[in-house]
């Protein structure tokens, strides 16, 4: 199984991963972070999923519908073609998001007389087992579950047991959690592939994109709105766990939670977009977490439901991806301190007091909220940490949480001087005590560039953002020096390891996709606009035939590794996008 043979289809409460050859491989409900309802991505043989493919084994080309989530699977075989769409409904009805915990799967014939195979094989989550079966005049309902199963077709139940029949039209199926269908199935399924083919497109239509790298924004866009959890507000870092960041190498994570960290970036990425819903909703929930903590002694991540119970599980039952195991559920991480998560927080509410049009969401508890995160940023910066990368252990000062506090006093003191002019003064001083802390403490005598951590001599990528945030004047040599110095030591075939440390699972072998884009922002804000646009070109090579990004690639074969799609790869993306093309005036528009 490769990554680069997965699509995507989801509805902001829902989501699953469609093989090449028509089999839903990953899906877990009734949200992202349940247990699996077809697991196969981690377990081949025993995982459960959903085919829908050709009597013999050959794959199908899979293409999105332009501008939507509908994901279309086309076979062609020797009796014929047919194709498979894929997608969980999601439009606006009644004036309000219409996101049902429902998966819509239609099969067509294009050509010919074409021999098919269905096989509907849920589990029961990580147990493995399977549900109990029980036949209706039009459906297959699965029982063991919290709630009912239902598979409602209008091909023959006789024929979902794997064995191939002839595909002589046009045939539907509706897995639905919880409320089952109880109306004509045809014409729903119509409707619901008319109007969700719609709000995608009227949703891209809105959506703000730069002069160059039009279809990559604009996929990244998509895929980037599936891992919103609209119900709550989160924004997830992955919709999959455990697929391993490389062969062998142990780091095997559930990312189906909320960084927060991961939010700031993608809320900055909706803004590019011209989308602002999702900080509306995101502000939602952070006041959620944050009332649950009154001290805002923050986790860096949490449950979709805003939950910090992460207690991470090896299940050994599972084989892995490829076999390359373990499989966890949870994340210890939540049990870190991560500094620079206070920064962000600042940073992503920044917008509401200095931007006009968010001036009704600028209340007073809000501008409590940011005026606790940056004293709380404020009084942790210089502390150790586990930083960006969540080292497991040897915690020391992280250059990148530093920043991240100064970030946070830096701009809060920009908000206090329009909303608490008696505070400004005291986030400015402590921005300026922070800037020259760090600069006394994490640069490199030597090569006059910023180090990752206090007293150290290594760089790491996530010092790039220091060029981003403008922590240093604009020509200030320490600020090139920074950006020469991590590509020396870190790059590899044109794309940017994390580090080149031993984090406890050995030196990191394959590329954080990520840190490239960030490469693509540092260049094209230090003038090197050429250069940028030249590295996003290379990059353009190993994007997945679907245009989706993992986490990781293997530098010298482009292959992708780590959990996927992921959001982070996909903000990165936009945002360097946005950075490297030129502007629309300058094609005379």
């Amino acid at each position: 199984m490769s990554l680069s043979d997965l699509g995507l289809v989801g509805n902001c409460q829902v989501a699953a991963h469609v093989r090449r050859d028509g089999a839903v491989v990953w899906c877990c409900l009734p949200r992202f972070d349940s247990a699996p309802v077809f697991g196969a991505l981690l377990d081949e043989a025993e995982g459960g999923r959903f085919s829908i493919g050709p009597a013999g084994t050959a794959p199908g080309e899979q293409r999105y519908v332009p501008n939507t989530n509908v994901l279309e699977t086309r076979f062609d075989t020797p009796d014929g073609s047919f194709r498979v769409l894929d997608f969980a409904p999601r439009f606006v009805q009644y004036e309000r998001s219409f996101r049902p915990t429902k998966l819509v799967r239609i099969v067509e014939p294009l050509s010919g007389t074409p021999r098919i195979r269905v096989l509907c094989d849920p589990i029961l989550g990580w147990s493995k087992r399977r549900p109990r079966r029980e036949s209706g005049s039009h459906h297959v309902a699965f029982h063991g579950y919290d709630a009912e199963l239902r598979l409602t077709t209008d091909a023959p139940l006789a024929y979902l047991d794997g064995e191939p029949f002839a595909l002589t039209g046009r045939r539907h199926f509706v897995l639905a959690w919880g409320a089952p269908v109880e109306e004509p199935l045809e014409p729903l399924c119509d409707r619901f592939l008319r109007e969700t083919t719609r709000y995608w497109q009227e949703w891209v239509k809105h959506c703000d994109i730069p002069s160059l790298f039009q279809e990559e924004v604009i996929r990244s866009a998509l895929a980037l709105k599936l891992h919103c959890f609209e119900d709550t507000g989160a924004i997830v870092a992955a919709l999959t766990t455990s697929i391993p960041e490389a062969p062998g190498s142990g780091r095997t994570w559930d990312y189906r939670y909320c960084w927060l960290r991961d939010a700031y970036y993608a809320l900055g990425a909706f803004r590019l977009l011209g989308h602002f819903e999702e900080r509306e909703q995101f502000l939602h929930y952070l006041l959620n977490v944050a009332s649950s903590a009154p001290d805002l002694d923050l986790a860096p991540l949490y449950r979709i439901d805003g939950k910090s119970d992460l207690e991470e599980q090896i299940l050994t039952a599972w084989p892995g991806f490829r076999g390359e195991g373990p499989v966890r559920v949870g994340n210890g991480a939540a049990r870190h301190k991560q500094h620079d998560v206070f920064g962000e927080m600042v940073l992503a509410l920044t917008p509401l007091f200095l931007d006009a049009r968010f001036r009704d969401q600028a209340t007073p508890p809000v501008l409590d909220l940011v005026t606790r995160l940056a004293r709380r940023a404020v009084a942790v910066a210089g502390q150790p940490d586990a930083g960006i990368w969540e080292f497991r252990s040897g915690w020391r000062p992280q250059t990148f949480s530093s920043l991240m506090c100064w970030a946070a006093a830096d701009r809060m003191s920009r908000i206090a001087a329009q909303h608490r002019p008696a505070d400004a003064e005291e986030f400015a001083a402590a921005a300026t005590r922070i800037r020259e802390e760090m600069l006394t403490r994490a640069v490199d005598a030597t090569r006059g560039c910023l180090v990752a951590d206090y007293g150290g001599t290594e760089v790491d990528a996530a010092l790039l953002q220091a060029v981003t945030l403008r922590l240093l004047p604009k020509g200030d040599p320490r600020t090139r020096a920074t950006v020469e110095a991590i590509r020396h030591d870190l790059e590899r075939n044109g794309w940017l390891m994390r580090y080149r440390s031993d984090d406890g699972f050995g030196v990191p072998t394959v590329a954080f996709t990520l840190c490239t884009f960030w490469l693509v922002e540092a260049l094209a804000r230090l003038g090197q606009e050429d250069e940028a646009r030249a590295v996003m070109e290379r990059l353009r090579t190993v994007v997945s035939p679907l245009g989706l990004l993992a986490e990781d690639v293997e530098p010298a074969s482009g292959t992708m590794w780590g959990n996927f799609p992921q959001a982070y790869s996909h903000v990165g993306l936009i945002h360097a996008a946005f950075t490297a093309s030129p502007r629309w005036s300058e094609f005379g528009t």
